[in-house]
């Protein structure tokens, strides 16, 4: 598993990651606090609060090269 601590601040943000991250076959979950909810989730994600830097686990058995640069833009 890797951690990485990625900033979602606006809507747009929200959707184009979303739509970036599905195309894998890992599972993801989005760590905010004592919440935890799964990445793939748009409705999940608006639960958390955005204001502040969300942990993002991305459970994959390798390293996961190419998520962490699909997730690049995103990264604080």
């Amino acid at each position: 598993m890797k951690t990485v601590k990625i900033s979602l601040n606006s809507i747009d943000k929200v959707k184009s990651f979303v739509n970036d991250i599905t195309k894998f076959e890992y599972d993801f979950d989005l760590v905010s606090g004592r919440y935890v909810i799964d990445a793939k989730s748009i409705m999940g994600i608006f639960s958390l609060d955005l204001s502040k830097p969300i942990d993002l686990n991305i459970h994959a058995e390798d390293d996961a090269k190419e998520v962490l640069d699909v997730i690049k833009p995103y990264e604080v």
